[in-house]
């Protein structure tokens, strides 16, 4: 390979000039520059990037660990992250958490042992005691879609308060009386937020949400069909299932086909994190959308604010409701209200038994 005295000898400068322009130093001349890059061209040159990082203690490398690379949410969000570390400067190493802590903190140790300029970490879970001496130990931290409570770093997410309250809306003016929710892990901030949002919404329009209506899920399939499943074993099943996620949605919606239910004739069908796979599903699914991309840019530009040493603020966006036809048009008539309860039978919470790879 072609070392940097090589390309000074076949431009006719000296090394330093060499280094200069290869780090667009403004004090060389033009024609200078000119002949050097046309010797790193001819050479083929590529600067040692490992040399590089151990004189500016900088390695232009990103690390990204995300919760679940399989949920095309998270593939979504990563590309938006990627293309926009690189239109900075930057590489970017991802890590998938697979919804395990414990995963995550060994992607989080293998990124700082890299030496990584900065983290962008969508957590699995609540542990903060590796994230806080990360960013005790300097490393500039942005959290992505969830964060951890007592973690002092900016975050980058969606607020789908006012678009859950939309969906309630369009679900009772539907005429669905029994609406149910497949939760996420609240163990994470985004698994809570939604049920707290969720019955909140409900509450507002004087409509109860019972525990057994409340499935607990992890955000994968699995525990949606699972969850969807000790709902229709229910006396008195539920009208309507908002899943937390896309993933537990399309879980929700094997089981209601594999007991020969129609959506939405027979019930109706909401998730969070709108993917494309919902306009090609039958019926097409009714969502709330994040704007992957832009909370992709925010994070990562947050993020090369926070390298530069500056302290940049928390972003939140808002999220939409993208309406289709998986909750109906025409469902049976009657106003919304609560379920009695001798109605509803109290089981425990439906558990995903996935094992780990």
């Amino acid at each position: 390979m072609a070392a940097i005295k090589d390309v000074a000898a076949e431009a006719g400068v000296s090394a330093a000039t060499v280094s200069r322009v290869l780090n667009g130093h403004p004090s060389v001349s033009p024609e200078s520059r000119a002949r050097v890059l046309a010797a790193v061209d001819a050479l083929g040159y590529r600067p040692n990037a490992v040399a590089r990082s151990l004189r500016t203690d900088e390695t232009r490398t990103l690390g990204l660990v995300i919760s679940d690379v399989l949920n095309p949410y998270f593939t979504a969000l990563a590309r938006a992250v990627e293309e926009e570390a690189r239109a900075l400067g930057y590489s970017v190493i991802i890590g998938n958490a697979d919804e395990r802590p414990d995963l995550q903190d060994h992607h989080i140790r293998t990124l700082l042992d890299r030496r990584i300029d900065g983290l962008l970490l969508s957590p699995a879970g609540p542990g903060a005691e590796l994230i806080l001496d990360a960013v005790r130990g300097g490393t500039p931290v942005v959290f992505v879609d969830r964060w951890i409570h007592g973690v002092d770093v900016p975050v980058v997410r969606a607020d789908g308060r006012a678009a859950v309250r939309e969906l309630v809306g369009h679900l009772l003016a539907l005429g669905h009386r029994r609406p149910a929710i497949i939760a996420g892990p609240a163990s994470t901030t985004t698994g809570k937020e939604r049920v707290d949002a969720f019955r909140a919404a409900l509450a507002d329009h004087g409509v109860a949400l019972p525990d057994a209506y409340i499935g607990q899920g992890d955000f994968q399939a699995e525990s949606g069909r699972l969850a969807a499943e000790r709902f229709l074993d229910l006396p008195r099943p539920p009208d309507a299932v908002f899943a937390a996620d896309n993933l537990m949605a399309l879980g929700a919606l094997d089981a209601f086909r594999a007991r020969g239910l129609r959506v939405p004739e027979d019930i109706a069908l909401a998730a969070f994190d709108d993917i494309p796979w919902f306009v090609h599903t039958d019926p097409p699914v009714t969502a709330i959308a994040q704007p992957t991309d832009e909370l992709g840019r925010a994070a990562v530009q947050a993020l090369a604010e926070n390298i530069a040493g500056r302290e940049p603020p928390s972003v939140t966006l808002p999220a939409r409701l993208v309406v289709r036809r998986s909750c109906g048009a025409n469902p049976p008539p009657g106003p919304p209200g609560p379920v009695p309860p001798e109605h509803i039978e109290h089981t425990p919470s439906a558990r995903s038994q996935r094992s780990d790879p």
